[in-house]
């Protein structure tokens, strides 16, 4: 990070996966057998993969969560402390493996995930409150939805009584999220598909990203932000107007952690006080690069990587 700007403290929490890819021509349809071209395994899970964009874009990092007692776990673990991030909060759960997810990504980088949580799924309530002094000594903190519903609402209610910036990626989505949750949200950040499964309304567009915006903000939502892949990003912020984000143009490998690589920068950039605008439009740029590399936590540049491409 520049010498103008101070790192601030991110803290993530939520999932830790192993993911499993297989490389393919095209996405199989039902009751199809294809062959694959390549098989990997590597670092994944959402908040695993957020934590990791914002510590390589230069934030100060931590991670809560919970793996397996597992070879699993433990490499994960291990790749994360090589990131240079706070690992202390990882707790080690001796019934229920460490997540996995397994991914099959087509030669044009569209991709298809089944996730199976093991100890992600163990992550409780409780297990928030254990962390509470992690939440404290952060600037932001990140949630997803890949560990219990229950658990991620008691991080941002702990997050918001403690003062601190809440950023929620509602992935994945599968209908709309408690009335109370979205009070409790700084920055709500949906990609499309998300967005009108929380919304109730489609979003095929920009217009449509403002409609559905407009509905998580009138729930509660401070500031939205809606992804929108290849046609950018749509913000709408707290009292001010809607703005479009054009995404740069490169050619797609692989999406998979797209999504991840923009929350886990634009986190570390609310960390360090860094301009709304600035902070999104760094976070597409990382986005950008990612999706012209294979694998999730191995596609994530740094923040040399951002700024020599701009």
């Amino acid at each position: 990070m520049s010498k103008e700007v101070k790192p601030g403290r991110v803290l993530v929490v939520g999932s830790i996966n192993t993911d499993l890819v297989a490389r393919a021509p095209h996405l199989p349809r039902p009751g199809e057998t294809i062959s694959g071209q390549e098989f990997s395994q590597v670092a994944g899970g959402k908040g695993g993969n957020q934590a990791v964009a914002a510590a390589r874009i230069g934030a100060r990092v931590a991670m809560v969560g919970r793996v397996g007692k597992d070879a699993n776990g433990a490499q994960r673990v291990k790749d994360l402390e090589a990131e240079g991030i706070d690992c202390a909060g990882i707790e080690i759960d001796a019934v229920q493996p460490t997540g996995v997810a397994m991914v099959t990504v087509s030669d044009d980088g569209q991709n298809t995930i089944v996730v199976v949580a093991g100890s992600n799924g163990e992550f409780t309530p409780e297990g928030v409150a254990r962390h509470e002094a992690a939440i404290k000594a952060s600037d932001v903190v990140v949630c997803q939805l890949e560990t219990p519903w229950d658990s991620v609402h008691a991080t941002l209610a702990l997050a918001r009584r403690l003062g601190k910036i809440t950023v929620l990626n509602p992935a994945p989505a599968t209908g709309p999220l408690p009335a109370e949750w979205l009070p409790l949200v700084d920055y709500l950040v949906p990609n499309e598909v998300e967005a009108a499964i929380l919304a109730g309304l489609p979003v095929e567009s920009q217009s449509g990203a403002r409609r559905a915006a407009l509905e998580l903000q009138r729930g509660g939502a401070r500031n939205v932000i809606v992804t929108l892949g290849a046609q950018g990003a749509y913000l709408l912020p707290e009292g001010g107007e809607g703005m479009h984000f054009p995404a740069p143009q490169v050619r797609a490998v692989d999406t998979t952690a797209a999504g991840d690589t923009f929350i886990g920068v634009f986190a570390a950039q609310l960390a360090a006080r860094q301009p709304l605008e600035g902070a999104i439009s760094l976070a597409q740029r990382a986005a950008s690069i990612s999706v012209t590399r294979a694998g999730a936590q191995p596609s994530i540049p740094t923040r040399a990587e951002v700024e020599s491409a701009a």
